[in-house]
């Protein structure tokens, strides 16, 4: 996404701009930190199918603080992330709503932390799904699902963004990211078995790809 240029007379980089590359790389971090956090728990905890279980219900069982750190810590990596945009995006079709959407969708990932989901599909190993939603896991889900939808939103606000542009490329793959994202929680909402977690985590995994794409792209734009 095109940022309005910061010119330097000394030939160094202006402090200013140093800042704003720093936070929009938070943005290019924050996905695979996340990802690669919570596989290492699917794959490592005993109980945990990929297939049954959303990640979130990681943060359940003795190590379940492991998911709650990574959650906090990634919301905070995203909240850093929309204050570079918003220092970047100046002008242009979007340049105050994405940011706002992306500070919400920061939010919800911190409150996500806050409120652990329920168990579900048997694990922990040795735990039962409740009966009805607790208040945390009510809670989780009400501040994650209003995250993603944000999320969801800044896709395609910024695909319009990318048209504007004409950049048909990117403006058709913020579209697809928006598309993957929703489907995914529509299909586990419909489909709470293996084909719904899978598409809720495929959805996921896409729409982390696209804040690190916008991130190197926002930060590439700048010009000193």
């Amino acid at each position: 996404m095109s940022a309005t240029p910061v010119s330097s007379h000394s030939g160094t980089v202006d402090p200013a701009v140093r800042t704003t590359r720093s936070l929009l790389r938070y943005g290019v971090l924050a996905g695979p930190f996340y990802v690669i956090v919570s596989l290492a728990q699917a794959l490592t905890r005993e109980g945990f199918d990929l297939t049954r279980h959303a990640w979130s219900t990681l943060a359940n069982g003795p190590l379940g603080w492991i998911q709650v750190a990574n959650l906090l810590l990634t919301g905070v990596m995203v909240l850093a992330f929309a204050a570079g945009l918003r220092r970047a995006l100046v002008a242009g079709p979007g340049h105050r709503w994405v940011p706002r959407l992306i500070t919400v969708y920061g939010a919800g990932l911190v409150l996500g932390g806050v409120f652990r989901a329920d168990p579900a599909g048997g694990f922990p190993v040795g735990s039962a799904a409740p009966t009805t939603p607790t208040a945390h896991g009510t809670l989780h889900l009400l501040t994650s699902g209003v995250g993603f939808v944000a999320l969801a939103v800044a896709m395609v606000v910024v695909a319009r963004r990318f048209a504007s542009q004409r950049r048909s490329l990117g403006a058709a793959l913020s579209s697809a990211a928006a598309v993957a994202l929703l489907g995914g929680f529509a299909m586990i909402s419909t489909s709470p078995g293996p084909a719904g977690v899978l598409a809720l985590t495929a959805g996921i995994v896409l729409a982390w790809a696209w804040v690190s794409a916008v991130a190197v792209d926002t930060s590439r734009s700048i010009t000193t």
